[in-house]
């Protein structure tokens, strides 16, 4: 996406222009896993596998994102109790206005409790699950010294249970809304490369290119940058996650730039990797070949296919060229209200894609003392394949 004059002014919040996210259906698909049984993490594996599964009278959300996604919430502090007639939040002060105005605009029926004091919060709590047996918490989300307060203050009346997964598992699947949301923030970081790119060759350093790409997102429309943003240049771009610094690039330098936007609470990720010039060898070598994995592997993205035949695709061609033990990280991953979500594409992965899924394909070559190459996309799977929501070319080149 070019620039153009609109955007280098500065546009409105793009969020403006996003069909309604309505989420009211939300806690029914919630409440039935409740019944059903929600899978418990084994207290032998702090990664969250369930061992067995367990029917529950009420859920405490903590993690933020997933009380986003069920109440339409954005708030920087809420719990969210959901049991078998009631939704409720409990937030601070800060958001008396905008609490129940988001929940109403979202179509939610539930309640929002005002709770300033920790004993207050406490209080509202265990109201909204008195005289239930089985309460389930958010296992990967919770200190051990929250459960304890939990356990001994909140709900000290009910059985409380490590639940693992039950919100992440919904929100795997995104609604033409929410990809919606998605592509809008990819959109937004596809225009501010547009825009950096041919400053390249004015021998900026890492970090002024960093600092420019996430202002540019910001006035194109982003709330935000979706993670710390890449760019690291010669020897740096074969760390993975190099940090932005000091060194300017120079002709013949590999870039990597990774970096994405957020948009309504949604986020994109994308990375690129450019060289001002000819790239020094084996850099041209080395891109060609990731350029050919990425691309096979967006090819095999589709619904029903396994995430680590995904892999297996990209890690292939990477072999074949004699890198493999180079390619450091898993194929991708889940991007939606965080930047990293379920499911994953790895070596190790279980998982099988389905239609609606927003995932990364970002494989990569890092040769220390010399330099990397990553190509990622954030694409959504299709019955017959992948949409791609990042749309920057891929040409290693850059005038």
């Amino acid at each position: 996406m070019a620039p153009d004059a609109a955007t280098a002014a500065g546009s409105p919040p793009i969020a403006a222009d996003l069909p309604p996210l309505r989420v009211g259906g939300r806690a029914a698909s919630v409440r039935e896993i409740l019944t059903a049984g929600v899978e418990v993490a084994s207290s032998a594996d702090a990664g969250g596998n369930g061992s067995d599964t367990v029917p529950v009278e009420a859920l405490v959300l903590t993690n933020l994102a997933n009380g986003r996604w069920l109440t339409g919430f954005s708030g920087s502090a809420m719990v969210v109790v959901l049991t078998a007639d009631d939704l409720l939040v409990i937030t601070d002060g800060r958001y008396a206005t905008q609490a129940p105005a988001e929940l109403s605009a979202a179509g939610v029926d539930g309640r929002v409790v005002i709770a300033n004091r920790g004993s207050e919060q406490q209080e509202a709590a265990a109201a909204a699950v008195a005289g239930l047996g089985r309460v389930a918490l958010e296992a990967e989300h919770v200190s051990w010294s929250r459960y304890r307060r939990f356990a001994g203050e909140w709900f000290g009346g009910a059985e409380l249970v490590p639940s693992t997964g039950v919100v992440e598992r919904l929100r795997r699947r995104k609604s033409p809304e929410e990809v919606a949301r998605v592509a809008a923030a990819a959109a937004v970081a596809d225009g501010a490369l547009a825009e950096v790119l041919p400053r390249l060759a004015e021998g900026p350093t890492e970090g002024e290119v960093a600092a420019e790409l996430d202002h540019l997102m910001r006035r194109r429309g982003a709330s935000g940058s979706a993670f710390d943003t890449i760019v690291a240049a010669g020897e740096n771009s074969a760390l993975p996650h190099a940090r932005p610094g000091p060194r300017r690039i120079e002709p013949g330098d590999l870039v990597v730039i990774d970096f994405g936007a957020i948009v309504d609470g949604y986020r994109s990720d994308m990375t690129r990797t450019v060289c001002v010039g000819e790239p020094r060898a084996p850099g041209g070598r080395v891109y060609e070949v990731v350029r050919a994995s990425q691309q096979a592997g967006v090819e095999a993205v589709a619904d029903g296919v396994s995430c680590k035949q995904v892999d297996a695709v990209c890690r292939e061609i990477i072999d074949e060229a004699g890198w493999g033990e180079a390619f450091l990280h898993s194929t991708g991953h889940g991007v939606g209200l965080d930047i990293h979500e379920a499911p994953s594409l790895s070596s190790r992965s279980d998982e099988v894609l389905a239609a609606g899924e927003v995932v990364t394909v970002e494989p990569g070559v890092y040769l220390a003392g010399t330099g990397g190459v990553r190509i990622e996309d954030t694409v959504v799977v299709t019955d017959e394949g992948c949409r791609r929501l990042t749309c920057s070319p891929k040409t290693l080149v850059v005038a």
